[in-house]
């Protein structure tokens, strides 16, 4: 199973994309929101003091075992690492939040945490040992097959409470992989190391479970008129990221094609997310690049029951924030979701992290200087 499918199942609803499409051309390429005056793609404030306890709830810190020193493979830019944490879990606890603490923060482009069942857990130590170095390389998911995730970060995106009567499953001898995206795009000299860690906020209550679903679209963005080069072709642009990131990259792209549509190039696409099983969504985000500057997630758009479950129209990297919904919005079988992305390759020329890469026609990629268009969002089964 590929990785996108991988990821694409945990969802709960069947993540069968079809129905894309393009829109017009954006305005001209101006300079990122105000309130990003660096848009590095790293952090660019420190993570705020924890909000109190609650109830029952207690902290769990975690952190790599040793310094970890980027080195991106390929000779690219994108160091994507995979470390296993052990919270030593005795006795079943529900997840309740979750803090990531970037240690340096020059060079973390985001984070990702799964939960691995004790069965999974002796699989993952044999991986960890068998690679060189500390932990082991991961593009685009755990690298090791399913592997459920229950925690993000990205610049902007601290700890986001809930309603205390939900949380993530975590089984004793449950395990975590913290898989961490490096980037040196921006770096000049040695990078240096990094020991990140997070705080978990955990109940020993047996709480509603939660799950993170994901929903996809495309990235198909040409070059601009005022640009040339060899990455400027779409398929030479692809066989590029297989290059950077692996034959698992390349697998992406197709099937955001195969279930997506024809490839129409432009600034903006979507895809309509068929829903083959009930969930109930609590929290959304969107995550592009650094050329992103739309996202929106929908419910049965063109219908009368169309409502907009995620409307960010000034797109700022440096804000990832999970948006937490005024109330949980119940999605049914038979309902559709829609993710639409709008990216400006005028940027480029702007940013100073972006201004010395080659033109390229961006399509989905793990790197940086890639793009991707997706919707995050945080659910519990529905109820009734």
């Amino acid at each position: 199973m590929t990785r996108f499918a991988r990821i694409a199942a945990a969802l709960g609803a069947a993540v069968l994309l079809a129905s894309c499409g393009v829109a017009a051309e954006p305005p001209a390429a101006t300079a990122p929101p105000s309130s990003s005056p660096g848009h590095s793609g790293h952090a660019t404030e420190p993570a705020p003091t924890a909000s109190p306890l609650r109830p029952g709830e207690r902290f769990v810190n975690l952190s790599m075992a040793e310094p970890y020193k980027p080195g991106p493979p390929n000779g690219g830019t994108d160091d994507y690492r995979c470390f296993l944490v052990d919270p030593k879990l005795t006795g079943r606890v529900s997840l309740t939040g979750a803090q990531f603490e970037p240690q340096n923060t020059a060079i973390v482009h985001h984070a990702i945490f799964f939960r691995l069942s004790p069965e999974q857990a002796g699989r993952v130590r044999a991986v960890d040992e068998s690679s060189p170095g500390q932990g082991w390389s991961c593009f685009g998911d755990a690298g090791i097959g399913d592997a459920s995730w229950v925690a993000h970060w990205a610049p902007g995106s601290n700890e986001a409470l809930l309603d205390p009567r939900y949380g993530y499953d975590l089984p004793p001898g449950s395990s975590l992989i913290m898989q961490v995206h490096y980037n040196l795009l921006n770096v000049r000299g040695e990078p240096g190391t990094d020991r990140s860690g997070i705080r978990l906020r955990v109940t020993d209550r047996r709480l509603e479970p939660l799950e993170t679903g994901l929903f996809f679209a495309p990235v198909e963005l040409p070059c601009t008129p005022d640009e040339s080069g060899p990455l400027c072709d779409r398929e030479a642009a692809v066989r590029d990221v297989g290059k950077r990131f692996g034959q698992d990259s390349l697998s992406q792209v197709r099937l955001l094609e195969q279930y997506c549509g024809p490839v129409k190039a432009g600034p903006t696409q979507h895809c309509d997310v068929p829903v083959e099983s009930p969930f109930t969504v609590h929290a959304l985000a969107g995550h592009m690049h650094l050329l992103g500057r739309a996202v929106k997630v929908e419910l049965n758009p063109g219908t009368a029951k169309a409502r907009t479950l995620l409307d960010v129209p000034e797109y700022n990297f440096d804000d990832q924030s999970l948006r937490l919904l005024p109330e949980p919005v119940t999605v049914r079988k038979g309902d559709v979701v829609r993710v639409t992305c709008t990216h400006d390759a005028g940027l480029r020329a702007l940013l100073p992290e972006l201004r010395g890469t080659p033109p390229r026609y961006v399509v989905w990629g793990d790197g940086t200087s890639d793009e991707m268009c997706l919707g995050i969002a945080i659910t519990s089964a529905a109820r009734g």
